[in-house]
């Protein structure tokens, strides 16, 4: 019998109670690859579906590298909902301001980028309070919680008991992908699956949800500062 082929990638596991299959993640910020295993799995079975799945990870892989080379293109710009903020840096200040268009950030480099993160996580629950607030309304339910995160790997999620919570990054996206995700969150709250009913709620809530759906899947790994 023939030797299994050796991963082409390098890759790490982490094992998961929840988990009923082998996943293969690739991280959409630095193109990592994770194999997520059920806790019972043998360990062989991570390299297997690496090797199996190497045309896609190549893939993934390669659309994160060209997700790197259009944020390292931005050249002393952020992006915030559809619009390029300009950074302007300011000797002594440790806060980040908005200025219409302009962003005023901290002179030193690391400092402004912890101090601009810090800002779009303080705008991110202005920004999606509301929509969460109109979008629960819609659905006729109400959550007990808003919490923002820094998710590697989802955008909102929607607990049994109705806590919400999202990622900052969004903010980076276009306006209406931070509304899908939103609505698709607050639609859980009536509907907690995936099922047909939840995507023909999905299209009551959100008609043509598909298309930011679509931006969200492709260009994803963009949404980093």
């Amino acid at each position: 019998m023939p030797p299994e082929a050796a991963p082409p990638f390098d890759y790490s596991v982490r094992r998961s109670d929840r988990a009923r299959r082998v996943r293969v993640r690739v991280d959409p910020r630095d193109g990592a690859v994770e194999v997520v295993l059920p806790r019972r799995a043998a360990a062989r079975e991570a390299a297997s579906a690496v090797v199996e799945l190497r045309g896609w990870i190549a893939r993934r892989q390669a659309d994160v590298a060209r997700a790197q080379a259009r944020v390292a293109a931005r050249s002393g710009t952020v992006p915030y909902l559809g619009v390029d903020l300009v950074l302007m840096p300011e000797a002594g200040r440790t806060r980040v301001h908005r200025r219409g268009d302009i962003l005023l950030v901290p002179e030193d480099a690391l400092a402004a980028r912890a101090a601009i993160e810090r800002w779009y996580r303080r705008q991110a629950r202005l920004e999606i309070a509301p929509r969460l607030d109109a979008a629960a309304a819609a659905v006729g339910k109400s959550y007990t919680k808003l919490t923002i995160r820094d998710q590697r790997t989802r955008w909102g999620s929607c607990s049994s008991s109705g806590a919400m919570s999202f990622n900052w990054r969004l903010l980076l996206a276009p306006e209406a992908v931070l509304e899908y995700v939103v609505r698709h969150e607050a639609a859980h709250l009536a509907v907690m699956d995936h099922s047909p009913r939840f995507w023909a709620l999905m299209n009551r809530l959100m008609p043509g949800y598909e298309l930011p759906r679509r931006w969200l899947r492709d260009h994803g790994a963009t949404l980093v500062l």
